[in-house]
């Protein structure tokens, strides 16, 4: 079985976005006084972000190379997808020549490939290469999530401590497109609060290069934009986003004269066809009701589906409606699917849900205490379990 395909400055009063904090639906901060909160502790955010990210990185290598000679700690990040995006980056989407065509690298958007071969000039190993841009993009997107949560006016570290604790928070660490993915996505969301557009639109087309999610951002801006009532003199820099992957799909009818080859691959590469919600459910139950490694993975699908559902109640009942669409776009596409795959892996992009979490363990302090005790040994057992070629998520 193979693994689915897979961020301040105060805002001057002239640049604060049109319609006041009386004119959001609830649950949407105030623009203006939010960037102006941000002014005042940005730092601190900002180094609590990278010691944790840093840091907890750090404790990855230690306990990756115990028993393990340093040039064996790189082979261990080559598991599952990151051989996949390795191929493109080296070979592109025909694939290596001396093996069987692969039908499902088109899945694959081109954004991660594209920079691995560009840091692949200076740094030799592919596997090393997408593992540096990890590290660096992961860094961008902790710095900015603490930034988005205390904009909200929770405790910025506590956000990123919850997603580093979630078990599978070492695709984070992994050359897949999680990390590349949020250092686009996060400084997009947190340009288009503060009210910039333009640099909003173009980090959400970075994003949009990455992965398919990036359409659903995309979406969810729309919503966002329309939600601040902001001039439609602005509304043109909200088709930038989209822009990739119109480019990316003629990119393969080029090739092969498909527009959806990207979703056809997931068809062809592993049985990713539509079914309906219950289904899947249906299918992805008694797949986990069974015995051996993978009903063991499906068990862990299941309670991601049910995380999913129950986050997007949550901003459903606080009326954060671009972060529903946001959310529930990436769900919909994950629960419609013939089985559950990588739904624990995708909860990791939904970065409205950590900003939640640090709402809540700002004012409960206890609950990240009991958060780190349930769920750090977890996250250190699916970390164990990819280094070893198991499924992790």
């Amino acid at each position: 079985m193979r693994t689915g395909p897979g961020e301040v400055s105060v805002i001057p009063p002239t640049e604060a976005p049109t319609g006041s904090g009386a004119d959001l639906p609830r649950g949407t901060p105030d623009p203006a006084p939010a960037g102006f909160r941000t002014s005042t502790i940005t730092r601190s955010a900002r180094w609590d972000a990278l010691l944790l990210w840093f840091g907890s990185r750090a404790g990855i290598l230690v306990s990756t190379l115990l028993g393990v000679a340093l040039g064996e700690y790189v082979d261990k990040w080559r598991q599952w997808d990151v051989v996949l995006f390795t191929t493109i980056a080296e070979h592109g989407y025909d694939g290596d020549p001396g093996k069987p065509h692969d039908p499902g690298l088109p899945a694959f958007f081109p954004g991660l490939p594209l920079l691995m071969r560009l840091v692949h000039l200076v740094v030799p190993d592919w596997t090393a290469a997408g593992l540096l841009i990890s590290l660096i993009s992961g860094a961008v997107a902790m710095v900015t999530l603490a930034r988005l949560a205390e904009m909200e006016g929770a405790n910025g570290w506590m956000a990123v401590l919850a997603l580093l604790l979630f078990p599978t928070a070492v695709f984070l660490t992994a050359g897949y497109s999680e990390s590349l993915f949020l250092a686009f996505a996060i400084p997009a969301w947190l340009a288009a609060r503060q009210g910039h557009w333009p640099r909003a639109a173009i980090l959400a087309a970075g994003g949009s290069c990455v992965r398919i999610t990036g359409l659903f951002l995309a979406v969810a801006l729309i919503v966002e934009f329309s939600l601040r009532r902001q001039s439609p003199r602005r509304a043109g820099w909200l088709l930038l986003p989209p822009a990739p992957l119109v480019a990316y799909s003629a990119y393969h009818y080029s090739r092969s004269g498909d527009w959806l080859a990207w979703q056809h691959a997931q068809e062809a590469g592993w049985g990713r066809t539509f079914a309906w919600p219950w289904e899947a459910w249906e299918t992805s139950w008694r797949s986990a009701m069974g015995s051996g490694d993978f009903a063991v993975g499906f068990r862990m699908e299941i309670v991601g589906a049910m995380v999913t559902v129950c986050a997007l109640v949550w901003l459903l009942v606080l009326r954060r409606w671009s972060e529903v669409l946001y959310v529930g776009a990436q769900g919909a596409a994950l629960l419609t699917s013939a089985y559950y795959l990588s739904i624990p892996r995708s909860l990791l992009l939904c970065f409205p849900l950590w900003v939640l979490v640090a709402k809540v363990t700002t004012r409960r302090p206890w609950v990240m205490a009991l958060y780190t005790l349930l769920l750090g040994p977890l996250m250190l057992l699916h970390a164990a379990l990819f280094f070893n070629g198991g499924w992790a998520g």
